[in-house]
Formats: structure tokens, C-alpha cells, sequence
């Protein structure tokens, strides 16, 4: 079969790029091994999604259909250091609406799936599971397990952080283990949160509470492996216990509504996410620490940025030619660097250190907190990606 772009993933990253480029004349491949889970409870896997790429998920089709009763908007944001520091945002400060939505990956993993499924330009191949790959100077091959043959001018890889494709093609992935583990689980609290999340910087980890819809939150506590591991030991009354104490019992009692998850924290980067007739997008070209809740979202901005580069070119262009992935990785390199750099720079900066240390990094954020000009700035280019 003949393609003009194969994509190896049909994620939130692979997904979206195929949904963007439904106006174009590129025939389109989705290589997936299992479709999305059925709609079940509350989904422990929860992303803050920049007023950016709400709008990317309306450019394509997706938004207007996702059940907006299971989306929950955040109107301000509390951060609190671990010796007395404290950042305030707040949307109506900085003249926005929200500052983010709260959604569920499956939600959002259902919805595209069936958006790509109705395209007219994409084949989904599903199940199917790639076996080898081949690259020319024309055209580059996959070769599936079952013994299908599938030929494009461009490969994309959107297949995780344990890309098979980056392995396949050479590209080489650092990894940054930060000996932590993300705790994710979903709650019902007595006390209404009024669309604010929370977030504490704490001797054992980095706690944030998100707004989901009616009296309930989802929480990722970023702890190191140790508490990470003795967290998802506890019963699930206890760890509710436990996170509303944490918390300071702010939202008052909590209870489970589901079992908690945890996955391993790293930074991930790579030399190049691009390459002979191959280009990454998603967690396949990068990974950062959870505390600033921008990994999908770069991974959203990867796939429009790439899609709008792609539905730019001329019929007789060639999608695969490296200036055209040049330019993709360009437009890219500076947004995903610095949200890299920021994260992993907070992460050593709040872990326990001597007193001093803990003094100067609290006294910044207050005096960020006072000064709103600089703290409107931040928050504009969290959303945005522009001051």
C-alpha cells in the first residue's frame, strides 16, 4: 500500500496530526496495535490543556464533541513553596477566560479516534504492529508483522517515549531518570474547589490538585520513588487521608473514586526529531517532568505545527523532504527546549536542600507574586507560548 505520510501511533499526538490534515490532498496511514479503551469511570490519566490547544483540538473537529460535562475549566492556579513561598495566577488578572481545561486522555483518545476513522484521506490499520523499517532516497517502507508492505514519501512517529520508530531509524534518545514516580488517582472532596488548582512544593515531592467537574479533583504527586512506592501501598481511605492532609486539608474529606496509577519520571530528549523521510512528534521527540502540566501540549503544538507545514506545500511538493522537516523541527526547538530546561531546572531547585537554598528559592516567589506584570507574563506564555 502507498502512502504519502505513515503515521506509527494513533495517541493524542498521532491522532490529532491526522485529524489535521482532514482539508489536504495527502493520503494518510495510521499504524495503531489496539484501539482506545470503551468510556468507563473517571480516567486516572488527566492533562491540563493550554486555551492554545483547545483551540487546535476546535481547528480540527475534536472539541465541540468531547462531553463537556466531564471537562472542568481552571480560573486561577495557587502554588505554594515548601517554606512559606507562594504564586498566585488568576484568568481575570491576565484577561482571559480560563487559564486551562482539565480533560481526560481518554476522553480525548476516543474522540479523535473516531474523528480519524471518518476521514476521507486516512486508512487506519488497526490492529497492526510494525515489524521492520527501510528508508530510501524516494520513499521509506514499513513492513508490519503480518507481512504487509506499506510505502510513504513521509514517516511520522508518535509512538511514546519508548518509540519503536526513533529506535528503528538511529535517532538517539537521552534519558534523564529523576528516581521518581508520578502518583495519579482521582477524588470526591466535601468542599467545592471553584475551578482553582492547587499545587505544593513539599520535602516529599510535588503535589497538584485539578479541578474536575462537581466536588471532585484529580491529583499527580510527583514523589520521589521511595514515598511514590509507600503511597501506592496505602489502602485507597488512607491515601485519601493522606493527600487532603497534604494538602491541608483544603477541600475537606476526600474519597477515592478509583484506584491510583504511578509511572516513572524522566526528562527525555533527542539529538534530532527529524531525519531521512522521518519525523517525531509527541512524547516520541520528548519528555519532561509532569510539574508544569505542558507534556500533551507540546505534543498538540508538535502535530499542528507539523500539519500546517505539510498542508502549506504545493501538490507537486514532496512531504518528505528534509527542508520541509528542517523547518518543522526549527519551529519547534526553542518552545520545547525551554519547557525542558524550566522543568527539570524546578524540579532540582525545590528538591530539600540546606535552609539557605529553601530561603532564596521561597523569597522568589514572592516576590514574583508581587510584581504582576512579570506574573501576568508567565502566565501568558504558559497558555500561549508568547509573552
Amino acid at each position: 500500500m502507498d502512502f504519502d505520510i505513515l503515521i506509527v501511533g494513533a495517541g493524542l499526538a498521532g491522532a490529532s496530526l491526522a485529524a489535521a490534515l482532514r482539508g489536504t490532498h495527502l493520503r494518510i496511514g495510521v499504524i495503531e496495535a489496539r484501539p482506545p479503551a470503551p468510556a468507563g469511570d473517571w480516567d486516572a490519566r488527566i492533562y491540563a490543556i493550554s486555551p492554545v490547544n483547545a483551540a487546535f483540538l476546535e481547528r480540527i473537529g475534536a472539541w465541540e464533541h468531547l462531553d463537556h460535562s466531564r471537562i472542568a475549566p481552571v480560573y486561577d492556579m495557587q502554588i505554594h513553596g515548601d517554606d512559606g513561598g507562594r504564586l498566585d495566577f488568576s484568568c481575570y488578572d491576565s484577561g482571559l477566560d480560563e487559564l486551562a481545561w482539565i480533560v481526560e486522555s481518554g476522553l480525548m483518545q476516543r474522540e479523535l479516534w473516531e474523528s480519524i476513522k471518518r476521514q476521507h484521506n486516512v486508512k487506519l490499520l488497526c490492529p497492526a504492529v510494525p515489524a521492520s523499517l527501510a528508508r530510501e532516497e524516494d520513499k521509506a517502507s514499513i513492513f508490519l508483522e503480518d507481512g504487509r508492505r506499506l510505502d510513504a514519501r513521509l514517516i511520522v512517529g508518535a509512538d511514546g517515549v519508548q518509540s519503536w520508530v526513533r529506535d528503528k531509524a538511529g535517532i538517539e534518545a537521552h534519558f534523564s531518570p529523576y528516581a521518581e514516580k508520578g502518583v495519579v488517582a482521582n477524588f470526591s472532596c466535601s468542599k467545592p474547589h471553584h475551578g482553582v488548582a492547587r499545587q505544593w512544593f513539599r520535602k516529599d515531592g510535588i503535589l497538584a490538585w485539578l479541578p474536575l467537574p462537581g466536588n471532585r479533583i484529580s491529583i499527580v504527586w510527583s514523589a520521589p520513588d521511595a514515598v511514590a512506592d509507600e503511597l501506592m501501598a496505602l489502602e485507597p481511605d488512607l491515601l485519601a487521608r493522606r493527600v487532603a492532609e497534604a494538602g491541608g486539608n483544603q477541600l475537606g474529606v476526600l474519597e477515592a473514586l478509583g484506584p491510583a496509577q504511578a509511572f516513572p519520571l524522566r526528562l527525555m530528549r533527542v539529538d534530532d526529531p527529524v531525519g531521512a523521510r522521518l519525523a517525531l512528534i509527541g512524547d516520541a521527540a520528548h519528555a519532561i517532568h509532569p510539574l508544569s502540566g505542558h507534556g500533551i501540549n507540546l505534543g498538540y503544538q508538535d502535530a499542528m505545527t507539523l500539519a500546517d507545514k505539510l498542508a502549506a506545500l504545493p501538490g507537486w511538493r514532496d512531504p518528505g523532504e528534509i527542508e520541509v522537516l528542517r523547518s518543522y523541527a526549527r519551529a519547534r526547538a526553542e518552545e520545547t527546549a525551554l519547557l525542558q530546561y524550566t522543568t527539570h531546572g524546578l524540579n532540582h531547585l525545590f528538591r530539600p536542600t540546606n535552609p539557605i537554598v529553601s530561603g532564596l528559592r521561597n523569597l522568589g516567589m514572592n516576590l514574583t507574586n508581587r510584581i504582576p506584570v512579570v506574573r501576568n507574563a508567565l502566565v501568558r506564555y504558559a497558555i500561549s507560548g508568547k509573552f
